[in-house]
């Protein structure tokens, strides 16, 4: 999911990075990716879009090491703050407001609760409820039975393409839900882009489908071994397309950028493909491990623990194999890359240049949302 970028830091005044990351519609869900995904902050929202004077801490964790942003995603993550309810966020946003006018002096355990229940919740741009399926603390239940049902053996072209099919519904409804809302896509433009992702991950399952068993001098096993990576191909060609589909008016508009006081800047086309190119990216990273390692697993054990068994214990196995390698991979994938992202104004387009900030500085380093 990714370029380069001058600095993974976000100043603490005034950004928290936060880890939505919001996810892949199969790895699980190519979001893990929609790992993928995080997402997180326009300034302003989520817990920092409590106003105070006291400026938010950006995490309990070192948000500078890898190690401190997968702690920090195992929160985003956490799947008991689905069970947050309207009240625990308006109670979470009276102790972060507290925070923020000085009323509460540190830190405590209750404030960083709070701070989880926002930041797990909330959209980093608009501020709104994130819909309780496509939200990272549900990623990987509401993406099992779909990732179940793509690595299934022996589906014919009828199951291929349901299976795909609803892959990449889920996968353009969680898009949607975490995606950069500085351009919100028109439904006609929805409607388009879901199509063609559609067509491209059947199109790329069946054809390959066909392909494999056709191959001429490989083994059996290897070709048992390929089959089953055929979800694994379908998933990666077709979220990529997903990806710069749903996203591509950010490339052409441009996003938001944002001094270091959390003030807009100025849209910029660059920074939208710096976003847009390292998401495209973390649908094939975060991918890898949800729709490899558990195919690969099951064939062996298909062959040992598993022979013989019936149908619904086969089907138990692979919901547990499939559910323990998301939860344990998603944070892993997921910190690869700060959601808050920086990068030298000067790397931007020219009229962004010579710009200043509200006390008459001359802007060096903007900030962006990189969005799922």
């Amino acid at each position: 999911m990714y370029t380069v970028l001058e600095s993974f830091l976000l100043p603490s005044e005034k950004f928290q990075y936060d880890s939505h990351i919001s996810i892949t519609a199969l790895v699980i869900i190519h979001q893990y990716s929609s790992l993928l995904t995080f997402s997180r902050v326009k300034t302003f929202k989520m817990a920092s879009s409590v106003s105070g004077p006291i400026p938010l801490p950006e995490s309990r964790y070192d948000l500078s090491t890898y190690w401190g942003r997968v702690r920090h995603c195992m929160e985003i993550v956490d799947p008991t703050m689905l069970l947050t309810t309207s009240k625990d966020l308006a109670h979470a946003r009276e102790i972060v407001s507290a925070y923020r006018h000085g009323e509460l002096k540190e830190t405590t355990p209750e404030f960083w609760h709070a701070k989880k229940q926002l930041d797990s919740t909330v959209h980093p741009d608009n501020g709104e409820t994130v819909v309780l399926p496509f939200r990272m603390s549900c990623n990987v239940l509401s993406n099992l039975v779909v990732t179940a049902g793509m690595l299934t053996p022996g589906l014919g072209t009828a199951g291929t393409l349901f299976w795909q099919w609803a892959n990449q519904s889920l996968n353009v409804a969680v898009n949607s839900a975490n995606a950069n809302k500085s351009h919100p896509m028109s439904t006609k433009q929805l409607i388009t882009n879901y199509a063609v992702a559609v067509s491209a991950s059947c199109g790329v399952a069946v054809g390959l489908n066909k392909l494999v068993p056709r191959l001429k001098n490989l083994k059996p096993h290897t070709k048992l071994i390929l089959g089953r990576l055929v979800p694994f191909a379908a998933v990666v060609s077709a979220g990529i397309v997903n990806v710069f589909l749903m996203r591509g008016n950010e490339i052409t508009k441009g996003i938001s950028v944002f001094d270091s006081n959390g003030e807009e800047v100025g849209k910029s086309k660059k920074a939208a493909v710096i976003a847009v190119g390292e998401t495209a990216l973390s649908r094939v990273i975060n991918a890898t491990p949800v729709m490899v390692i558990p195919p690969l697993l099951l064939v062996r054990l298909q062959r040992s623990l598993l022979k013989g068994k019936s149908l619904g214990v086969q089907t138990a196995a692979s919901l547990g194999v499939i559910a323990c390698t998301a939860f344990a991979a998603l944070p892993f994938a997921l910190a690869l890359f700060p959601q808050r992202q920086a990068i030298h104004l000067n790397k931007l387009e020219s009229e962004l240049k010579d710009k200043k900030d509200r006390d008459g500085k001359p802007i060096e380093l903007v900030y962006f949302n990189r969005g799922m």
